[in-house]
């Protein structure tokens, strides 16, 4: 082991590239503990992770007794979700590993991991039984009684009597919401539901919920060791960071499943979350994208088919690849979904199923206004360098051409719209940087313990030296906030939008354990992969955009409030920190921040959109807040009644009352008029911004701008 060890500080040394280069060649190691012959694949994999995460992970761990009992809650959290199969006792017991994990973790011990197992299939086959006979008989809805939805909240029960109670609630709690559901369609006169009186309803209800635990139980126990396995190596994974993972073979099928291209379907990622699918991005030119209802943070509860659905699948529960057999399908297809939104209200959304549309995913511009008040715009979906048909598309290149159009048509200031853009090719920002500043400095990557790698713009001259807004929103990630910082940081233009960026400055990179172990442990593979963070992002400034993100010069309200998102959210986040700030010569021609900020303000707070919003992210929190649902009928039924009644008010919310004007660059015209499909696309894309309340807010930021100048 000592030259395994040895290799892994010439790793530390020389980094990721010679890291890269024993991939390729591969090397050999062996477990230091000897254990039951069915564990010598898990003792190889927990192996490297350990070599490989403190010898190159960007912030190592102290493997002591602080590590192993954060490590040992993280685990029991994620095994036992929402505390329904563990008792006191069960946690107590198993308590006397809280101190020894970080010695098994280096030995590659799975002492506990077994203990913890055997003792949470004990538990599963008793809870089996109690689900089961609950569900023999018919719940009393007229009894005032609550159920907590906070599954954070519990604790785990006193004893198998309170374990029992508490799944009796549970199910209780998916029976009303099921049974609910029946009463209203039966109301608007559906034909599934009626003629149904209502305690056939109850019994239908109930034979839903039995059958989607059923299934759910048949999935746990049909996992195989290397799934289970997974969640135990992840909980030391994760204590490095949000973002290393280990991955098993099947690996992002089961915890990131991206439903675009060929496979076509609604084209959006999915991860599950406790008993819930979550949407966790939105893939841009996709059927969802398109249409706008769906968010990310939704958590899809059904899906149903077609126009005239029957029963809904019920998706509490199922795991992203059993799901995703629902919301996949051909182009053309509709697929309705059941959602509960980030405010806690529930909706339906149905979505017609489609392919990406690659056009969607490159930057395009348009001209809003007219006369003397033209600005510019340019939608950034991502930073990209793709291959698509038979020629390169580089996004620095189409972000030049676009700025080109906009000059040749007389505008008076640039909008650049990076919300929800996640990031891309570093590369490329630091070109498009480039197009707005003479040179210099944009960005610092950061390997841990070594000096930072200054990336620059290294041509004289600009692309574009009028005024400049960046619009950003929550979901801006990654490369879209170095963007953004280095244009706050030069003070070449205003950022404009939510109150912070996601805040994700660091790097990932993958390690493919069987290529790591070349051509040992042919009998153990495939091994799987592991993901992890190797360097940080730094602004010229010196701060990171790690954690902090990039606080918009102009903050305008958002739907979700101080609803705790993005990277700082996240309990392992590295930490903001800061570096030695760069030489760096700032626009000579800065924006004047305080008196555009004073003019916006006032526009937002007379404006009834703006207000609606804010009052809808505080609407929302107090719906978050309030995790006591009532399992008593009628109360029930008058919280939903007055929830989708209050969802109602807010619709439109985004929509301005008037709409910009919107024009095409002349020299998009002749592609934009050459069939009737790429006419409609262009007047589809231009209604969809014209009454954009964001936009139309910094349309008239750059306006006052212009008109200062």
């Amino acid at each position: 082991m000592k030259w395994l060890t040895r290799s892994f500080r010439l790793i530390n040394k020389m980094r990721w590239p010679l890291l890269v280069l024993l991939l390729l060649a591969g090397w050999g190691f062996y477990p230091r503990t000897a254990q039951k012959e069915d564990y010598r694949k898990e003792q190889v994999v927990m192996n490297l992770m350990y070599q490989v995460l403190n010898s190159s992970h960007f912030a190592p761990q102290k493997i002591n007794n602080d590590f192993s009992q954060r490590v040992f809650d993280r685990y029991m959290e994620e095994l036992d979700i929402g505390h329904r199969f563990f008792t006191q006792a069960d946690v107590e017991a198993l308590s006397r590993y809280r101190d020894r994990l970080d010695q098994q973790y280096k030995s590659t011990s799975f002492n506990f991991y077994q203990a913890a197992r055997k003792r949470f299939e004990k538990r599963h086959a008793q809870v089996q039984r109690y689900y089961r006979a609950i569900l023999k008989e018919p719940f009393d809805f007229s009894r005032e009684e609550y159920y907590d939805t906070d599954e954070d909240a519990k604790a785990p029960a006193a004893d198998t009597n309170a374990l029992r109670d508490r799944w009796r609630r549970y199910l209780k709690y998916r029976t009303l919401v099921r049974l609910e559901e029946y009463l209203e369609a039966r109301e608007n006169k559906a034909d599934t539901v009626e003629k149904s009186s209502r305690k056939e309803l109850e019994a239908k209800a109930r034979e839903k919920v039995l059958e989607t635990h059923d299934q759910w139980f048949e999935n746990l126990g049909e996992m195989s060791q290397i799934d289970w396995v997974t969640g135990y190596l992840n909980a030391f994974a994760t204590e490095y960071d949000p973002h290393t993972r280990y991955f098993p073979p099947r690996q992002q099928e089961d915890f990131e499943i991206n439903m675009t291209g060929q496979l076509e379907g609604i084209g959006a990622q999915l991860q599950e979350k406790g008993d819930y699918i979550k949407i966790t991005k939105i893939i841009t030119g996709s059927a969802c994208w398109r249409q706008g209802d769906l968010e990310v943070g939704d958590k899809i509860l059904r899906v149903a088919q077609g126009d005239a659905p029957e029963e809904p699948v019920d998706l509490v529960g199922m795991s992203v690849r059993d799901a995703v057999q629902y919301i996949r399908g051909p182009k053309g297809t509709k697929v309705i979904l059941t959602v509960r939104k980030v405010d806690g209200s529930k909706t339906t959304i149905p979505i017609v199923r489609d392919v990406v549309e690659l056009e969607s995913t490159f930057a395009k511009s348009a001209v809003v206004g007219e006369g003397p008040h033209k600005i510019g715009y340019i939608r950034l979906p991502k930073f990209y360098v793709s291959f698509y048909s038979d020629h390169n598309r580089d996004v620095s290149d189409d972000v030049k051409a676009e700025l080109e159009k906009l000059k040749e048509a007389g505008v008076k200031g640039v909008i650049l719209d990076l919300r929800n853009n996640g990031g891309g090719a570093l590369n490329e920002v630091v070109e498009i940087v480039g197009h707005f500043i003479d040179e210099g400095p944009v960005v610092q990557v950061k390997p841990s313990g070594q000096k930072p790698k200054i990336l620059k713009d290294e041509e004289s001259g600009k692309i574009y030296d009028g005024p400049l807004a960046v619009m950003t929103n929550r979901f801006s990630a990654s490369a879209s906030e170095i963007f953004a910082a280095a244009i706050q940081d030069y003070n070449r233009g205003l950022i404009v939008g939510s109150p912070s960026t996601f805040g994700k400055g660091t790097v990932q990179n993958v390690l493919e354990m069987d290529r790591a172990v070349g051509n040992a442990y042919k009998d153990l593979k495939p091994l799987g992969a592991l993901k992890l963070t190797i360097q940080k992002f730094y602004r010229i400034n010196g701060g990171t955009t790690q954690k902090r993100g990039v606080v918009p010069d102009i903050i305008l309200p958002d739907t979700y409030g101080d609803m705790p998102m993005g990277e700082s959210n996240r309990e392992t986040a590295l930490p903001y920190d800061e570096i030695q700030a760069l030489d760096y010569q700032q626009w000579s021609s800065a924006p004047p921040i305080t008196r555009l900020k004073r003019k916006s303000n006032k526009r937002v707070q007379k404006s009834e959109k703006f207000t609606a919003l804010s009052q809808y992210a505080e609407w929302g929190k107090t719906r978050r807040e309030r995790t006591e649902v009532s399992l008593a009928m009628a109360a029930y039924r008058a919280q939903q009644e007055k929830e989708r009644e209050t969802a109602k008010q807010y619709k439109g919310m985004r929509k301005s009352d008037t709409t910009l004007t919107i024009t095409a660059n002349a020299a998009d015209l002749e592609d934009i008029n050459a069939t009737e499909e790429s006419q409609k696309k262009a007047e589809q894309w231009h209604k969809n911004i014209s009454d954009d309340v964001y936009l139309h807010e910094t349309y008239a930021v750059l306006r006052d701008w212009a008109a200062m100048d």
